[in-house]
């Protein structure tokens, strides 16, 4: 969290005070002292990877080919291509098995 001087705009900084931290500006002799935390620390819900693929509803519409799957055997599979790093990289294909016991996923 960054606090500014009222006085001067300038970004204060934290020094050790008198048993206490607080903030003071290094161009005037504004200082404020800290009484209780000023901040929290959050973290963010990182996606499923269903979420980044598009969930179930990616499948829906999708070809499949010649792929045996490496779980069941079966000799079709489901494939869609997407670009999941930097454009000058290929990208990646995404199986998933047509038998649909199995239903396997796996990557190229």
């Amino acid at each position: 969290m960054l606090m500014f001087c009222p006085t001067c705009a300038n970004i204060l900084g934290v020094e050790e005070g008198l048993n206490c931290l607080r903030f003071a500006c290094n161009t005037c002799p504004y200082v404020y002292n800290i009484s209780h935390r000023m901040g929290t620390r959050s973290y963010p819900k990182l996606k499923e990877v269903d979420d980044v693929l598009g969930g179930a509803a990616a499948w829906d519409n999708v070809d499949s080919t010649e792929e045996r799957c490496p779980k069941c055997h079966h000799p079709r599979a489901y494939f869609m291509q997407i670009q999941t790093r930097s454009a000058d990289e290929p990208m990646t294909t995404f199986y998933k098995c047509c038998n649909h016991e199995c239903g396997h996923r796996w990557r190229e």
